[in-house]
């Protein structure tokens, strides 16, 4: 039987580190999981470390800000992953010394998981969202700390109950709004199916020191493909009402910060194409779909299912 890496997950008690902790040991990676004292204090957190405990996981108290500690905690182990929330992205420098220091890491999987941040062509709109993960990426590789990036583009929990539409909860039944021609295409994982493919990178030599994008193509799809999607759902046609991108634009410079960067993003990806403008093998990355075909992953087409 192939040897397992230990894994540390740091994040374990969010949305996609929870899920990334239950895979690694799914798939029987001795599992360490770095978890600040406060989460004890909140039940939410303490309900997915005593599931995530029971289900074979050591739970080792720590936190970034910790060198001392967590540079023992990382001697315990030979892959990192850290899925700590994107404005918090820079909290990873340390991180970044101690794995230096700790001198055992066989790979590091940065709290990227969205589109890449070197391809994005918004970076003077979007107050240094993805400067800052490049940041991480720039000391990674000064420091030649082995990686793997996950670029999943949006997660589904993201833009897509609402079909594309700020300020919805669910997908409109009678008029819905096309952002620029409605022809670019981009990318929606569900959170689960990242966290899968991710673990499946650990210990593949395919994906050393690469980015790993995630196209499925039951996943890759321009709005008004969407918006047909939606219509074949519920046996109905919808009104499109276009915005185009020197509307949008306007809207988004005329919205405060932090309530335009939903518009933000999807200038990015639906008029922009940041998730789809370059081809992966090119680019120098590896297509997640193509190196692991038995991940079973959700559809659009049957998220939305759920969703009528």
């Amino acid at each position: 039987m192939e040897k397992k890496s230990k894994v540390l997950i740091i994040g374990a008690t969010g949305n996609l580190g929870y899920h990334l902790a239950q895979f690694s040991i799914k798939f029987n990676h001795p599992t360490f999981i770095l978890v600040r004292d406060s989460a004890f204090n909140d039940p939410v957190k303490l309900q997915k470390l005593n599931s995530l405990s029971d289900a074979g996981a050591t739970v080792l108290k720590g936190c970034l800000e910790d060198a001392e500690n967590l540079v023992e905690a990382l001697k315990l182990v030979d892959v990192v992953i850290c899925s700590i929330p994107s404005k918090q992205v820079l909290d990873q420098r340390l991180l970044i010394k101690a794995i230096k220091e700790a001198g055992c890491i066989e790979k590091f999987i940065p709290s990227e998981f969205g589109a890449d941040p070197d391809k994005v062509q918004i970076s003077d709109m979007d107050q240094n969202f993805y400067s800052m993960k490049s940041e991480i990426r720039h000391l990674i590789e000064a420091e030649d700390i082995p990686y793997t990036y996950i670029c999943c583009n949006l997660l589904m929990s993201y833009l897509l109950p609402s079909l594309i539409q700020p300020g919805l909860k669910t997908p409109p039944r009678d008029k819905v709004t096309v952002f620029g021609n409605g022809n670019v295409k981009g990318v929606f994982v569900k959170v689960e199916d990242v966290a899968a493919f991710t673990i499946c990178a650990i210990d593949d030599p395919r994906t050393l020191n690469k980015v790993l994008y995630l196209r499925p193509s039951g996943n890759v799809y321009s709005l008004n493909e969407l918006v047909e999607i939606w219509e074949s759902k519920i046996g109905k046609k919808l009104d499109r009402i276009y915005v185009p991108e020197d509307q949008l634009l306007k809207k988004i410079k005329e919205t405060p910060y932090p309530d335009n960067m939903t518009l933000v993003f999807i200038y990015s990806v639906f008029v922009k194409g940041d998730h789809t403008y370059f081809d992966i093998e090119s680019s120098g990355g590896v297509d997640g779909t193509q190196l692991y075909p038995h991940i079973k992953y959700t559809t659009i087409s049957e998220y939305l299912e759920t969703l009528v």
